[in-house]
């Protein structure tokens, strides 16, 4: 017996000398989990978790150098948005404001819901959801959750009350943006459907200030194509250095053909500009969104086909390109399939990082990854993968002065 035990101890043993052996030569994923907002490992590309372990963090840079976070906290069906800011310079982010006004008037639930934050005329901060279930007031019917909206005030210190900017255009499903240029130029678009008859009938909607934000003009439809809206799918919105708007939205056309569209805009959002970026014939809503960035005088667009990620480049100078015309888009190596939520960022060498989520899905966390890409849009050595995505949440990025890369999750 005496012997048996002694052979089952080294077997054991070496059994346990063999995993450590293995643990020390595998790949080590950078950490991603607990609720550190210091930047963990690595050089080109660092990971930072979102203030208060928040979810779907959004982040924009003002002219300052200043960079504006937003994040989610609370219940997935009714909670709250907040912000934060750090200066060029700072190791800390500033303490959290609140940003709506009613408690509870936010929604994390599907993922593509959320907030999202536009920085305008005098680096003033501009927010806008799809309301929660509690959010209010509400439109007539069963689909009449708002569509709301606030800004930071004069002073920088609050955002003001909240406000639905939806006159006609209810029935939300999918989540709204918000989009700011220089010249006090304010978008809030949603896609809604009030006679609520089928995903092919949605509309894309703009409504439109040109103070800043302190008030709108009633909504007008922005897809002239009328080639309807993915129901749980999500648009973005974003304002160019030259004052044009663009919107992505994936259509609904005969409720299977749920292709990537882009609208562009040169009047201020009176009239837009159709383009088809890339088809997807399905029957079932991917409950997809898609990211924007700019890159000079271009700018970048990203969305989710068939479980790929991809981004194209709209050039308004290139003599290749022509005026808008997208380049062919670019997608990130290695086998597709449950890669979504795509996130970008654009340093000044004109290199890219593409983010995305990879195994999210309804009630189900993932894995974060990441690609950079130089700036002939050709992949270079810095990639990379991370657990953590917590349920409902996604991640963020932007560059740093020095040309580094930051993932906000």
């Amino acid at each position: 017996m005496a012997g048996s035990h002694r052979t089952q101890f080294l077997v054991l043993t070496l059994a346990a000398l063999a995993l450590t052996t293995v643990a020390l030569a595998a790949p080590v994923k950078r950490a991603a989990t607990g609720t550190a907002t210091k930047p963990q490992t690595g050089d080109r590309v660092k990971l930072v978790r979102a203030p208060e372990g928040g979810l779907q963090p959004q982040t924009a840079v003002d002219s300052a150098g200043t960079l504006h976070l937003i994040y989610f906290k609370g219940e997935p069906g009714s909670g709250d948005i907040y912000h934060v800011r750090k200066a060029v310079g700072q190791a800390d982010f500033s303490p959290p404001l609140r940003v709506n006004s009613q408690p509870g008037s936010a929604i994390a639930t599907g993922t593509i819901r959320g907030a999202q934050l536009a920085v305008g005329r005098d680096n003033r901060v501009h927010v806008a959801w799809n309301g929660s279930s509690k959010a209010e007031p509400k439109g007539p019917g069963k689909s009449g959750n708002p569509m709301l909206y606030t800004r930071l005030n004069d002073g920088g210190t609050a955002f003001e009350p909240q406000r639905n900017v939806i006159a006609q255009a209810y029935g939300l499903d999918g989540g709204g943006s918000v989009a700011a240029d220089t010249k006090g130029n304010v978008y809030v678009v949603w896609h809604g459907n009030p006679k609520a008859d089928g995903e092919e009938n949605r509309r894309v909607y703009v409504t439109r200030s040109s103070d800043d934000g302190r008030t709108f003009s009633p909504e007008i439809p922005a897809d002239a194509q009328k080639n309807g809206a993915c129901g749980c799918c999500g648009l973005r919105a974003f304002a160019d250095a030259s004052g044009r708007l663009h919107l992505i939205y994936r259509s609904a056309q005969e409720e299977v053909n749920r292709d990537i569209y882009l609208l562009t805009s040169s009047d201020q959002g009176g009239s837009f500009a159709g383009l088809r970026l890339d088809t997807w014939n399905t029957p079932i809503c991917p409950m997809s969104n898609e990211a924007f960035a700019a890159a000079g005088e271009a700018v970048l667009a990203a969305w989710e086909t068939k479980g790929q990620v991809y981004f194209t480049r709209l050039d308004f100078t290139h003599p290749y390109s022509g005026p808008g015309k997208p380049r062919k888009p670019v997608a990130p190596p290695g086998t597709a399939g449950g890669r979504k939520h795509p996130a970008l960022a654009v340093n000044t060498k004109g290199e890219t990082l593409l983010v995305w989520d990879e195994g999210t899905g309804w009630q189900k966390g993932g894995t974060l990854a990441w690609q950079v890409f130089d700036s002939a849009g050709k992949p270079t050595k810095d990639r990379g993968t991370s657990d953590g995505i917590p349920v409902w949440s996604f991640a963020g990025a932007y560059a740093e002065p020095d040309g580094s890369f930051v993932i906000v999750h």
